[in-house]
């Protein structure tokens, strides 16, 4: 497999913005990722491919911990135990 030549600070400034475009739009709509894959697409197509993975778990560890402030962490149920 070819080596990923390290990407120029254009092509990571590329990146970013699509990454926040595509991240913007995926806020407007709930999450909803089919009204956003215009930039989706773009976004792949901007960065590389261990990025895109990279920072869709980072999205999603983002939204997690977000819910956790809002709402407070649930410790699940103790089963017939009150």
């Amino acid at each position: 497999a070819a080596k990923m030549s390290a990407p120029t600070m254009e092509e990571r400034k590329a990146c970013w913005g699509a990454r926040d475009e595509f991240w913007q739009c995926l806020d407007r709509h709930a999450d909803d990722a089919s009204k956003c894959e215009k930039l989706r697409l773009s976004f792949e197509s901007r960065c590389p491919q261990q990025w895109v993975k990279h920072f869709d778990k980072r999205r999603d560890f983002l939204k997690y911990k977000k819910k956790l402030e809002t709402e407070g962490y649930h410790p699940p149920e103790a089963d017939g135990k009150s």
